[in-house]
């Protein structure tokens, strides 16, 4: 009986949700002046926002991302990422990997969100889960190097020790917020324990497997540089050809060490997770697009009015420029150059840090996505967090450089 009253409640939120959708749909048809030239013009934006992102991003980023979570959710042993990621785990080691992981793969705020997914689905803390949720996108050594570069060595300083920093205590936070999610993992009411015994597969097998798919994902997405730092500039040069490397290492590994059926697994996993993402990440471009637009255009709020806002450095222009980049969309590197267009215009030091610290990290696509993957309380506090403490950093940030 039970079970049944359980089936029930799942089928009346369902369709809730569609009676939602349907409502939404409905209310904007009635009352948005599709007539008014600045809508239509922040509609045509969201199109080609999702256009942009559907050529620079899905294929390169998401979809490799997409497959990496499938494996990790396949192939790796819950027990193994709950031993170097779970409640039980050494924070200091915990907290290392998922700091160090992932800046190694720098990634936009979107493209971490099937890897997010992948290890938080096989038990990982919700504090090391976090903090590499936030060090992906945000701890980027070519773009920290370039925020130095371009926009003074001071705000690259305080970017890197603001984006380390965050990552852990956040997860931290995250941790002492949601203890009883980590008492659940420990105690294995939250997650379905593996029924198998010993791997079949070495573990170093599915390093290697894993690993030569992070290679690809990251080679493939290695972004330009200036000539003059030359070790990431040769390696740009070469990124074709270090990604046609992994691949072929790949391609063997796949024919050599899996069988039909798990490749099927694999695949159907990787499946689960775009269709759970793929949806969210498109529609929530598409509303930033309309709301925001691309950079150097225009959506329904004007870039202007947004600009006015964050000058000086008042406690209201670190938050409006904190909750500003949580709301946009930047791929990677693009922050750089947008905000020296905002400083020419008059933005504060300390507001432009706060974006940094927020903006890379989140956005709005990648909200609608976690508060699907961690549910809406953890995910609101998550947010609220990036967008608090970056703006309490850039304020501070902002009175010692003024």
């Amino acid at each position: 009986m039970p079970h049944k009253n359980e089936e029930f409640g799942i089928e009346i939120m369902k369709e809730k949700r569609i009676f939602l959708i349907l409502l939404l749909v409905f209310l904007a048809a009635y009352f948005i002046p599709f007539s008014k030239t600045g809508i239509q013009n922040a509609l045509i934006e969201a199109f080609l926002m999702v256009q942009e992102y559907a050529r620079l991003h899905v294929i390169f980023c998401l979809v490799p991302a997409f497959f990496i979570a499938g494996a990790i959710s396949v192939f790796v042993r819950k027990e193994s990422v709950i031993r170097y990621l779970g409640p039980k785990a050494n924070k200091f080691l915990a907290y290392s990997v998922a700091s160090v992981s992932g800046a190694i793969l720098a990634v936009c705020s979107c493209t971490v969100l099937p890897l997010f997914a992948g290890i938080y689905t096989r038990g990982a803390g919700i504090g090391p889960a976090t903090a590499f949720l936030y060090s992906g996108p945000a701890i980027n050594v070519l773009a920290i190097i370039m925020t130095a570069k371009v926009l003074g060595w001071k705000i690259g300083l305080a970017r890197v020790l603001g984006a380390v920093g965050f990552s852990v205590v956040i997860g931290l936070l995250m941790q002492v917020f949601f203890r009883k999610h980590d008492d659940q993992a420990r105690n294995g009411a939250g997650f379905v324990q593996d029924e198998s015994g010993k791997d079949e597969r070495p573990l170093w097998k599915t390093a290697l497997h894993i690993g030569a798919m992070v290679a690809i994902l990251v080679f493939m997405n290695w972004a330009k540089s200036d000539p003059s730092v030359k070790a990431w500039y040769a390696v740009y040069k070469a990124k074709w050809s270090l990604t046609a490397v992994f691949a072929a290492a790949l391609s063997w590994m796949i024919v050599k060490w899996f069988k039909k059926d798990e490749l099927k697994e694999w695949t159907s996993s990787t499946w689960i997770f775009a269709k759970q993402i793929l949806p969210l990440l498109l529609g929530g471009v598409m509303l930033a697009g309309f709301l925001l637009g691309r950079p150097g255009h225009e959506g329904v709020i004007p870039s202007s009015a947004i600009a006015g806002l964050v000058g000086g450095n008042g406690l209201w222009a670190n938050f409006f420029a904190s909750v500003s980049g949580a709301l946009m969309y930047f791929a990677t590197l693009t922050e750089v150059p947008i905000l020296q267009g905002l400083l020419g215009s008059g933005m504060g030091q300390g507001p432009a840090l706060a974006l940094l610290l927020a903006g890379p990290a989140l956005s709005l696509p990648s909200m609608i996505v976690i508060g699907r993957i961690m549910g809406a309380k953890k995910a609101l506090v998550y947010i609220f967090l990036v967008v608090v403490m970056a703006t309490a950093t850039g304020w501070i940030f902002g009175a010692f450089v003024h």
